[in-house]
């Protein structure tokens, strides 16, 4: 049996949270539309714009999920890690997925030309910060130890430099 408390204790799982992005999002431009990204960039830039960072994002996200299936762990930050995952696309950044997931609701938000699914999108990026991934990293570092200090030390949490 699983102990319970093995787990970072995260907020709510991060899909659940992108999820209330977008309907939330989309509900506020239903209410109060505002046309600014409609205004800003063409039908063809926002399309191209979306369509690459959906991409790209989803890549990350496939990427991701590969090395934390091949290592025999959860992808999923609500469960508990059995090994801590350092290769692949893990050696550029510590968290793919949010990235990915971020790159994902931004494209989606410009493709739809919703500017409150951007405003919102903010608003993911601060809870997934503060919610999710600082919780993972306590979790990560009492898990692991050293292996997960070495590794914070040498990549950044989300691929630019500084975010260590």
């Amino acid at each position: 049996m699983q102990d319970s408390r093995d787990n970072p204790g995260v907020i709510a799982p991060p899909p659940l949270l992108a999820v209330a992005v977008i309907v939330i999002g989309l509900l506020f431009d239903w209410l109060l539309p505002a046309y600014m990204l409609t205004l800003v960039l063409s039908i063809v830039s926002r399309v191209v714009i979306g369509v690459v960072l959906i991409g790209a994002g989803l890549a990350l996200i496939i990427l991701a999920n590969r090395e934390f299936r091949s290592a025999g762990t959860h992808a999923e930050p609500w469960k508990a890690s059995v090994a801590l995952v350092t290769d692949g696309i893990f050696g550029w950044l510590r968290n793919p997925m949010y990235v990915g997931g971020t790159f994902f609701l931004v494209g989606l938000a410009i493709l739809l030309a919703s500017d409150w699914m951007l405003v919102m999108t903010v608003v993911f990026v601060v809870a997934l910060h503060f919610g999710v991934v600082r919780r993972e990293e306590r979790y990560l570092e009492q898990k692991f130890g050293g292996a997960y200090r070495q590794y914070r030390d040498r990549v950044a949490r989300y691929g630019w430099p500084g975010s260590y």
